[in-house]
This record gives structure tokens, C-alpha cells and sequence, in this order.
């Protein structure tokens, strides 16, 4: 399998996320996913993101919350630039662009050792 659509599938245990090519891919307690990696925010790489208790992947920047099987923004960001905090209407702006602009969502399936990322018809 090509390194750059694969990631080892030891590396994937629940709410870990790794790189492969340009996908985030992770899973949401057994559930494999695998959505773009640049945040709608200010273009943190996801990859370096975690899956969290509601199974929504978390931005490592300003902890933008993704839904996984839609790549809608459903809650974030908290701060802007090197401001970690409340920032209540900027998030509103941010989430609204977001909805536009949602992440792209592929198949992230189990291929041996491997967990590949297949885009497709849910590639959005």
C-alpha cells in the first residue's frame, strides 16, 4: 500500500489521528475516518488533532470541533492568532463560513496492516 493515502493500522487506536497524504484519518472509537487535514480556521493541520468523547475531531490550535461524518464545524474556534479564549462572535463568523466551506470526507477502510483512505463519492 502507498505511504501516502495509508497509515499503519497499530498507529490508529481510539481517538488517535494520523497523517496520510492530505487526509486526516482517525478513529472514533473503532470507527475509521478520514477527512482533509487544513482546518477551516486558520489552517492547522488536523492531523495533529485527537477525537474527543463525542467523537468530533479537535483542531490542536484553537480546539474547533469537527463532525467526522459530515465535516460540518460544529463548534470552535476558542481564540485566533496566539489568543487562546472567548471569542464569541468571531466564532459565529468563523462557523458560518465553515458550513461553506466544510472539510472533505472520504472512506478510511482496512486494507491488511494498513488503513487506506478511498476517495470517492463522499469525497466532498
Amino acid at each position: 500500500m502507498s505511504r501516502e493515502t495509508s497509515v499503519p493500522a497499530d498507529q490508529l487506536t481510539p481517538g488517535q489521528v494520523r497523517r496520510a497524504g492530505r487526509w486526516a484519518v482517525g478513529n472514533r472509537d473503532g470507527e475509521l475516518f478520514a477527512v482533509s487535514r487544513r482546518c477551516r480556521h486558520q489552517l492547522a493541520d488536523l492531523a495533529e488533532g485527537r477525537v474527543d468523547a463525542d467523537g468530533c475531531l479537535v483542531c490542536p490550535w484553537h480546539q474547533s470541533r469537527y463532525d467526522v461524518t459530515t465535516g460540518v464545524m460544529v463548534e470552535g474556534p476558542h481564540g485566533f492568532l496566539g489568543h487562546h479564549g472567548r471569542t464569541p462572535r468571531y466564532a459565529r463568523f468563523v462557523r458560518g463560513y465553515a458550513k461553506v466551506l466544510r472539510l472533505r470526507v472520504a472512506r478510511a477502510v482496512r486494507a491488511g496492516a494498513d488503513v487506506v483512505v478511498r476517495p470517492g463519492r463522499t469525497d466532498r
